[in-house]
């Protein structure tokens, strides 16, 4: 597949198709691409979207302009509060939660981080499965200095670094850098800023070129027994049986064969 179809939403998300894969850019720069109600709205319908769509074997989320995404549009909770509306904490809303969205997609998620993550978008990058950054970008969790709760960040952070870090960034509310993330497994990788995008559709179009049902049954298995014990997460059998179908055998065979597989998805 080759076709690349670019589409805009009103809320100021972009999604692109380039092959197998999905962009899902943020393209609100004069807001720092701020998530505002409606473009996390359009963001859990359009990850809804690609986990039913078989055309969609991988998905990048990207940012435009110097911020990857400055977390929730401040401005439009302080309208709301103006007008007297009643502000409902994140798990006691009507809609999913978007983090729990991009963490529970079946589809592998890519974050491309080319500027500053902070807030909700350091919250929605940890969502992603792989974080490809550039260097000198800041990271963090300032919810702590405004009075708000940071509840995705909270609970999984301390589970992607050791707790004392998790617990100093929760805290304090300061920032980190991607070089100190790095280190610490939270970014993959550090690249130009210029070449994250084409490091993360790269890294993208890797995993889609791979069988699709192996690859959904090896990220659900690694998310979903994360935190069971060995006996019980060898035996927890979720997400399609890549063992029993078709494109097993076509991998084998096009391995054998040396050309490349062509996978049926099913």
């Amino acid at each position: 597949m080759s076709e690349q179809t670019a589409q805009r939403h009103d809320s100021g998300l972009v999604t692109e198709s380039r092959g197998y894969v999905r962009v899902l850019t943020l393209d609100r720069p004069e807001r720092r691409n701020a998530l505002s109600s409606a473009v996390q709205a359009d963001l859990v319908e359009e990850l809804l979207a690609c986990a039913e769509d078989p055309a969609v074997r991988a998905i990048v989320l990207a940012g435009n302009g110097p911020a990857f995404c400055a977390g929730f549009d401040l401005k439009e909770i302080r309208e709301s509060d103006r007008r007297g509306e009643h502000f409902r904490p994140p798990m006691n809303r009507a809609g999913r939660n978007l983090f729990e969205v991009v963490g529970e997609t079946y589809v592998p998620v890519v974050a491309a981080l080319a500027g500053h993550a902070v807030a909700g978008g350091f919250e929605l990058a940890l969502a992603c499965d792989i974080r490809i950054a550039a260097p000198g970008i800041k990271l963090g969790l300032p919810e702590a200095t405004i009075g708000m709760g940071a509840n995705y960040g909270s609970v999984v952070l301390p589970k992607r670094v050791p707790m004392g870090i998790a617990l100093e960034m929760l805290l304090t509310g300061e920032y980190v850098t991607s070089e100190d993330a790095e280190r610490w497994g939270l970014v993959n990788r550090i690249v130009p800023a210029d070449g994250v995008l084409p490091a993360a559709l790269a890294l993208a179009e890797r995993i889609a070129a791979n069988a699709p049902l192996s690859v959904r049954r090896m990220k659900e298995t690694a998310v979903k027994s994360l935190d069971l014990p060995l006996a019980t997460a060898l035996r927890l059998d979720v997400g399609p049986n890549p063992y029993l179908s078709e494109d097993r055998r076509e991998g084998i065979a096009a391995h054998l064969e040396k050309r490349a597989p062509r996978w049926a998805g099913r």
